[in-house]
């Protein structure tokens, strides 16, 4: 406030006492009304004034009533489009065949049915399709909260707050910014024949209403409409003002300082506050309209901008005009009671004869002003009989307290204990409510109660913080539970959560850890539960599925820490969670699986280790296959013939061969190799390179020219052949090739 325009917030009878000792903020709302404590109890009687208003502009903002118009409409219409067919052509044959046979009715029901089926069809389906498309909008953004009613609850409490939020900062920009907004409206201080005119009149209604102060009086170039319009600070009166009677001038500044001193504006600001998306978009074809007045214009913007437009004239402006128009009839009041009814009356008949019909929705129930007639007839209510004396006097007193209320005061004190005590039972309770969270269900806890659980050997606790995809599977969780019993199981120790990232219900954990004696870490993921534990908690749980023990030939005869291991169900391997395991495999005179520990590690699919859980030939297979390659030859060697029947070796000369014999000099040195072909155990035996057997052959020959004549010839050979077991021993069979 300016030193040149200071002496005009004060009546003429207040002595000027210097500007007064008031905070900073407090000078930020200089010329509002000074009948309360303090700004901040101006502004919340203000804001909290008119619930209705307040409650439609939530409402019909934050709930997106104009999309769920949008939704309903469209949906409505496609529903009404397909039941108009379909009513219309399948009416008829939901009649029972006997009512369609019989006379008369019969006839008469088609002819109703195929005529009016489809419209029926339609408006009821329109009707059920106006309604889902509504509803959805509605419900859809609530969806995942309807399961939990505490979430529910509190996140209606969110959209409160950040209703008020933004409704508070909004009027408080107006309030503060109000000199800014008006200037740039065109809105301009008075000249020194303005001021004048104006300043006594408005300094003595202040009088006459016993307001302690007045706001700043602006002017706007206007010479043809004589108007006036009480803001939170100022008062804007139009040139065409000047033209009017004093009386007539007096009596709409005593108007508008009643709307100054109740703070109609502040109400009104607050609601535009609440709703400010919607009044921005309202904004926009309003704007159109009005800059471009034309039918085709404003129907191609309602077209555009119908579901806003709809909302606001159906929704957010019959639930403001109640309080703006008691404000009315309470200003209308306050020019009565500074003594100015003539001038009241005498401005409500010349508006009577400018007003509009009151049959329209836009009169009748969105105007902000009551039909002058109703204000009218409020004025003669209020005048009555003229009295006098000191108890007129008295009476007007009465009036103006009753008018604008006690002095405002921050509220009882029994008000404010309770709200104090809200103030801490919300703040000790979202503290608890906080400590349980970080203690209980933020992600470092899963990881922790994971391995806590791998430390118990509690192998069931451990599943139980596995997602429901990790743990499916697990298989046979009986049995890895008391794989994780056994006493040879170890699991991983001095584990530390080192890192922690987070991408909004999903989380990578870094985990230290020492296992067998070696330090690693690993990442672990984790996911965020979708329900609510207790209606308020969500659990983390861990994302990675154990890791996998695979072996050659399946898990059969496979043990871990002492238990039978059975396949899992995706390719037979064993589940195991993280730790070091005993694992040991079947034993047979022919192969043989040697026991090796093998670590589970955290956040890996494979088992590290389990590629060395291959059966390998028993200690006696060696022996066994050289044994039985022996009795073969043997056998060989029996048969006196040239060429022995399945045996590896053969004499052959061109001449007739007789008394053959034959004798093994060196039997072949053998290689044994399991085979991975079969399930069975077998072990194919072959001749080392380098390493032929000899068997060497004596007998007679013949031929044309000589007859018995002696022979002794060496031949080497190789061998090759399987060795299987039989009967539970190794057996060796030469091959068939």
């Amino acid at each position: 406030m300016s030193t040149e325009d200071a002496p005009q917030n004060r009546p003429p009878d207040v002595p000027d006492a210097g500007e007064p000792e008031t905070p900073g903020w407090e000078r930020r709302f200089a010329d509002r009304p000074l009948g309360y404590p303090n700004a901040l109890v101006w502004l919340r009687a203000g804001m909290l004034r008119d619930w209705r208003g307040v409650l439609g502009a939530f409402v019909a903002t934050w709930f997106y009533v104009p999309l769920a118009l949008l939704a309903a409409v469209w949906l409505g219409i496609a529903g009404g489009l397909a039941g108009l067919f379909v009513g219309g052509g399948q009416a008829g044959d939901q009649v029972p065949a006997v009512l369609r046979d019989a006379p008369l009715v019969g006839p008469l029901l088609d002819a109703f049915l195929t005529r009016s089926g489809g419209l029926t069809g339609g408006f009821l389906c329109f009707l059920l399709g106006f309604l889902v498309g509504f509803l959805a909008v509605l419900v859809l953004p609530w969806r995942g909260a309807f399961d939990e009613p505490a979430n529910l609850l509190t996140g209606l409490a969110g959209v409160v707050l950040a209703a008020a939020l933004v409704g508070l900062l909004y009027t408080l920009a107006r309030v503060v910014l109000e000199p800014r907004f008006l200037a740039v409206s065109g809105a301009r201080r008075l000249s020194r024949r303005e001021a004048d005119r104006l300043r006594p009149l408005l300094a003595d209604c202040a009088r006459r209403l016993d307001l302690p102060n007045v706001p700043r009086l602006l002017i706007e170039d206007d010479p043809v409409l004589t108007n006036a319009r009480a803001y939170a600070r100022h008062v804007v009166v139009s040139t065409a003002l000047l033209d009017e009677p004093d009386e007539n001038i007096a009596a709409l500044l005593s108007h508008e300082l009643v709307h100054w001193r109740t703070g109609d504006e502040v109400t009104g600001a607050f609601i535009r506050g609440v709703g400010l998306p919607l009044v921005l978009v309202h904004a926009i074809p309003s704007w159109l309209m009005r800059r471009f007045p034309h039918p085709a214009t404003d129907f191609v913007v309602f077209l555009v901008f119908w579901p806003v437009l709809v909302t606001m004239r159906f929704l957010v402006l019959p639930a403001h005009r109640r309080d703006v128009r008691a404000a009315e009839y309470r200003a209308d009041e306050g020019a009565v009671l500074a003594g100015h009814a003539t001038g009241m009356r005498a401005l409500l008949e010349r508006r009577r004869s400018f007003e509009t019909g009151r049959s329209g929705w836009d009169e009748a129930v969105c105007a902000t002003h009551p039909p002058a007639e109703l204000r009218l007839d409020r004025l003669e209510q209020l005048t009555g009989p003229d009295a006098a004396g000191e108890a007129a006097a008295d009476d007007a007193a009465a009036r103006r307290r009753e008018l604008f209320g006690a002095p405002a005061s921050p509220g009882p004190r029994r008000a404010w204990l309770v709200a104090a005590a809200l103030v801490v039972v919300s703040c000790l309770g979202g503290g608890a409510l906080t400590a349980a969270q970080w203690m209980f269900y933020r992600p470092e806890a899963a990881v922790d109660g994971y391995f806590d659980a791998l430390g118990d050997r509690d192998a069931r606790d451990a599943l139980g913080l596995l997602t429901e995809d990790a743990r499916a599977g697990v298989g046979d969780e009986e049995q890895l539970a008391r794989m994780v019993g056994a006493k040879d199981y170890q699991p991983p120790t001095d584990v530390r959560v080192t890192a922690v990232e987070r991408d909004g219900d999903e989380a990578t954990a870094t985990v230290s850890y020492v296992l067998a004696g070696t330090r690693a870490t690993a990442e672990l993921p984790l996911r965020r539960d979708d329900r609510a534990t207790l209606g308020l908690f969500h659990r983390w749980r861990v994302a990675a599925a154990p890791a996998r023990l695979s072996v050659p030939g399946g898990p059969a005869g496979l043990t871990v820490g002492g238990v039978p291991a059975a396949g899992g169900p995706e390719d037979g391997g064993v589940a195991l969670l993280p730790g070091s395991y005993s694992v040991a495999g079947p034993r047979n005179p022919l192969t043989e699986i040697p026991p090796q520990v093998v670590l589970a590690l955290p956040g890996t699919e494979q088992v590290a280790g389990a590629d060395l859980l291959r059966p390998t030939l028993a200690p006696g297979a060696q022996a066994a296959a050289e044994e039985g390659v022996r009795t073969w030859l043997d056998g060989c060697a029996a048969q006196r013939v040239a060429n022995p029947t399945g045996c590896p070796f053969t004499y052959y000369s061109g001449s007739t061969v007789k008394r053959i014999a034959w004798k093994i000099e060196k039997v072949p040195e053998l290689q044994i190799e399991l085979s991975d072909e079969s399930g069975a155990p077998v072990a194919v035996v072959s001749t080392v390179d380098g390493g032929q057997g000899s068997a060497r052959a004596t007998g007679v020959e013949e031929d044309y020219f000589t007859s018995n004549r002696p022979f002794a010839e060496t031949v080497t050979f190789r061998v090759r052949g399987v060795l299987t077991l039989v009967d539970g021993k190794p057996t060796f069979r030469p091959d068939a090739g």
